[in-house]
């Protein structure tokens, strides 16, 4: 990744290497420079058993692969999140767009909220972001029509949070079984 500001993508599957590609990513800008940064904005939350020992299993693994990447926790306020931690020398890494529209859309507390606004916040930031942002996201849209209407209105919504983060990126990877495919490189 070269020292110029630029944003990526990162599409794919369950498991199919997107994280992977994000940390690796992290990893290839902080050995480019001692004065670079990374910084992991996560935004899983731990709702059940389960969940914690996934989220506990990511930060052991991120932090071996990944040693000098900062974690940050941020469920909802993510626009604001990149916008506090972006910098001239700091690649932000957003993993994942996938739960946080999840925290928007399904809220363990309180009413569902409308992700219009907080996707044009977020898309904004990463226009202006002073550094370096990759983000990670689901493509869930590849199989057959879910069947509840609340499944639904979740796959319609990514697709359009993907669709509007893919159009400001410089950068956007599809990954398949480990590999990434190029959608678009603006370079």
């Amino acid at each position: 990744m070269a020292e110029t500001v630029r944003s990526e993508l990162i599409l794919g599957g369950q498991r199919s290497g997107k994280s992977r590609r994000a940390e690796l990513l992290a990893r290839q800008w902080l050995d480019a420079s001692p004065a670079h940064r990374a910084v992991m904005v996560a935004t899983g939350q731990a709702w059940d058993d389960e969940m914690r020992e996934r989220i506990a299993r990511h930060r052991r693994d991120r932090a071996e692969r990944v040693p000098g990447m900062r974690t940050v926790e941020e469920p909802l306020a993510l626009a604001e999140a990149v916008q506090a931690h972006s910098a001239s020398q700091t690649l932000v890494v957003v993993d994942c767009l996938t739960l946080w529209l999840t925290n928007l859309m399904m809220p363990a507390e309180g009413a569902p909220g409308d992700p219009d606004a907080p996707t044009f916040a977020l898309c904004n930031a990463i226009g202006h972001a002073h550094g370096p942002v990759v983000l990670v996201s689901n493509e869930i849209g590849l199989g057959v029509i879910p069947m509840g209407r609340d499944v639904r209105a979740f796959v319609d919504a990514l697709g359009g949070l993907n669709q509007r983060v893919a159009t400001v990126c410089a950068r956007v990877t599809l990954m398949a079984a480990g590999l990434p495919l190029t959608l678009k490189d603006v370079s």
